[in-house]
């Protein structure tokens, strides 16, 4: 007789995938006749059956939000009803993963990609806003995107309150990320912003920062500006400092040339930061008619510098150089340098700020927090 009496107990798991399904409909901003996930995909997501996947489009399709076609896949129908507004678990949201243990704010976990001067900076001020929230700070250095993964992983199996991600280079969100987003698991992205998904984010005014830059090279009287960086690789904050490049000069009738724009072929390398670098040196030397020169970071700015200098280029008489990001070493350079400082205090009290309303269970829609960033004028330009 029990055997029967649990047969009977309703299995709420394909309502919760349902559920979350209508999150990614919300997350990705999915529009009608627009693909949604499949079963395999769901199974693989969630870690559930094929066929609790299946039961999970089945329930969103009696309920009109999808249509399924034979051998095509499952499409977001017109005929919404306010589902994505409420979810089909609204009555029982205790069933949800994220909410059936209360969670108390006593560890915040700090995962970032590597260890440079900057990244330090976050950390310090990452404690700092850990004892005032009177929380303890777990810091974790991923190695890759996979470790990000595993790294994430361990620290919610391991009963972490939240995380504050400064995730490696991608182009699109990992599963992981994506995963805990729609478990509503408490999480802020840090300088760096998914355009794919809506998700908690803080991050420096990038585009901005590397505007106003152009636009102080600009006023100073340069005509001639070129731009290098490492290459792009799917991070944003370098495509936002090229764009904000670009438009500076376009905004100012300055003809974008080709010429005077490198990503580097090989990323510059810090422990040889003083050796000068061939590519940059082929670089300046193709273009003669250079008078100022905007890199896409302090390390790279530091690296041309050297490179300048040993090419007998005087800088800042002949050729100013100017950098992104106000690491330490930029004022210890043989010319200082001039740089757009990323203010990491703010960026880490803003950060747990945010990550501290997800913990207590705020029910905003996603928020994005932009940290402005200053010039800091030091001896690099004329």
């Amino acid at each position: 007789m029990k055997n029967v009496q649990a047969s009977k107990k309703p299995n709420l798991l394909y309502l919760q995938i349902a559920d979350k399904v209508i999150e990614i409909i919300r997350s990705r901003r999915l529009q009608p006749h627009d693909p949604v996930p499949s079963e395999g995909e769901l199974a693989k997501l969630f870690g559930v059956s094929r066929m609790t996947s299946k039961l999970a489009l089945e329930q969103l399709a009696e309920q009109g939000l999808v249509y399924r076609l034979p051998r095509r896949g499952t499409f977001l129908s017109g005929n919404q009803d306010g589902v994505l507004e409420s979810g089909l678990l609204s009555a029982d949201k205790k069933a949800l993963p994220s909410e059936i243990k209360e969670k108390q704010c006593n560890q915040i976990a700090l995962i970032v990609p590597h260890l440079s001067d900057y990244t330090s900076r976050i950390i310090a001020a990452a404690e700092i806003e850990a004892r005032k929230h009177d929380c303890d700070l777990i810091l974790k250095i991923s190695q890759s995107k996979e470790d990000e993964d595993r790294c994430l992983q361990r620290l919610v199996d391991g009963g972490i309150s939240g995380i504050i991600l400064f995730p490696q280079g991608r182009k699109t969100c990992s599963d992981q990320v994506l995963r805990l987003k729609l478990q509503q698991f408490p999480i802020v992205i840090i300088d760096r912003i998914f355009r794919e998904v809506q998700i908690d984010c803080v991050y420096h005014d990038h585009y901005l920062g590397s505007y106003q830059m152009t636009r102080y090279l600009i006023e100073k009287g340069h005509r001639e500006i070129g731009y290098t960086s490492n290459s792009i690789d799917n991070i944003t904050s370098r495509e936002e400092r090229y764009q904000g490049y670009i438009q500076a000069l376009l905004d100012h009738a300055i003809p974008v040339k080709n010429q005077s724009i490198l990503f580097k072929s090989v990323p510059c390398n810090p422990s040889h930061i003083n050796e000068g670098d061939p590519e940059q040196e082929r670089f300046i030397h193709e273009n003669p008619q250079m008078t100022a020169l905007m890199c896409g970071d302090d390390h790279v700015a530091v690296s041309t510098l050297y490179t300048a200098l040993r090419m007998g280029i005087p800088v800042p008489d002949k050729l100013s150089i100017v950098g992104f990001s106000d690491i330490q070493l930029s004022a210890l350079a043989p010319i200082a340098l001039t740089t757009v400082r990323q203010d990491t205090e703010q960026l880490a009290q803003s950060a747990f700020n945010l990550l501290m309303k997800r913990v207590k269970h705020s029910l905003e829609k996603q928020i994005t927090i932009k940290i402005q960033t200053t010039i800091v004028e030091r001896k690099s330009v004329l």
